[in-house]
């Protein structure tokens, strides 16, 4: 059902850039200013997917329909996500498309945007009591519930008896993560409430950071006395990070991490059993689907979409696209590769080749 829904929404967003109403280019028409797109991405540190892939995805898809775009990236530094908003503005884009790094400065940003007239997107992150026209991202409850399924059946092909569960969340200040959270622990709280599994450590890491999350989950463990049979890590530069820790303790393997991103890091560990799972965001389809909600917004083309996310801060309902999401396991590692998203090449190096071979990644 979600698919085809997916399937529709995209199907119409993206043929946006080709409807005219009365024939012709509407870039042509002089009393309409030609569409120029803004995007700001919030980091590279966190995960390397919005350089690697949704910088990526976007350019190509804005070449693609010919339009002018400015795509920068605020390296995690809100006076710098506030001065490259603004030089936007100035600069004329039609259409802002942001990745907050938290709801606040999100919200200075949108309204100045849409004070100066231009057409604004919340792109995988919504900004709470903003102003943006759309939100495209993935459904993040779903994603969570595909991390919590994922390590109950991890637990469970180990064999654990009351596994002690530890849950290291994604930054405070993102609702992503909270969204997430909420997916996971609709899966793993009637387990604890059932007494089938130990609620061990739950703690945010501030901004995604992946060195803190480390710092975090080796205090978790010498909390437990280093009793954690699985952990609930929100992203893979965070599993990395618990495997690293996993790994000096010699528990890497034995304890089962999740992730979400997909990221090639992430495919390893998941090839050489270091990981459990990660889920798979075909960022591509994102990227494709906003920029063509971008490309009719600055053209002043309003779009329908199947979906809304509430805001509740704001207490209103935002048009959304709520792309479907993949959860990846050894078996899949190699639809992820076979889909574009990460190089074989990247995955499949030393060590690793010989598990790619083994695993059908071709």
């Amino acid at each position: 059902m979600r698919s085809g829904i997916l399937a529709i929404a995209t199907v119409g967003l993206l043929a946006a850039g080709g409807l005219t109403g009365c024939g012709g280019d509407p870039d042509d028409d002089p009393a309409r200013p030609r569409p120029k797109i803004g995007v700001i991405l919030p980091d590279s540190a966190s995960s390397n997917r919005w350089e690697a892939a949704d910088r990526k995805y976007l350019e190509a898809a804005f070449t693609a329909a010919g339009v002018e775009y400015d795509i920068q990236n605020a390296q995690n530094d809100k006076a710098r996500f506030v001065t490259i908003a603004e030089q936007m503005i100035t600069n004329g884009v039609t259409a802002l498309m942001i990745t907050n790094l938290d709801s606040g400065t999100g919200r200075a940003v949108l309204d100045k945007a849409t004070q100066r007239g231009v057409a604004t997107i919340d792109y995988d992150r919504p900004t709470l009591g903003g102003s943006a026209q759309y939100y495209v991202s993935f459904d993040n409850v779903a994603v969570g519930r595909l991390q919590g399924e994922g390590l109950v059946r991890c637990l469970a092909e180990k064999g654990t008896r009351k596994p002690v569960v530890a849950e290291l969340n994604g930054a405070p200040t993102d609702n992503n993560a909270a969204e997430l959270k909420s997916g996971y622990d609709a899966v793993l709280q009637p387990r604890y409430d059932a007494r089938d599994y130990v609620k061990g450590p739950d703690q945010s890491v501030p901004e995604w950071n992946n060195t803190t999350g480390g710092t975090i989950f080796e205090q978790m463990l010498t909390q437990t006395g280093g009793r954690i049979d699985g952990v609930l890590t929100a992203n893979d530069g965070l599993a990395n990070a618990v495997i690293s820790v996993l790994t000096k303790n010699k528990l890497n393997g034995k304890v089962p991490v999740t992730g979400q991103d997909a990221d090639a890091q992430a495919l390893q560990h998941i090839l050489a059993g270091d990981q459990c799972m990660t889920v798979y965001k075909p960022i591509r389809k994102q990227a494709e689907v906003a920029a063509a909600l971008a490309v009719a917004l600055a053209r002043g083309e309003r779009r329908q979409t199947e979906h809304t996310f509430h805001d509740t801060t704001g207490n209103r309902d935002v048009p959304a696209v709520l792309l479907t999401a993949q959860p990846i396991t050894r078996e899949t590692v190699k639809d992820v590769i076979a889909d574009g998203f990460v190089e074989r090449d990247a995955v499949c190096t030393g060590r690793y080749a010989a598990l790619c071979a083994a695993n059908g990644v071709s």
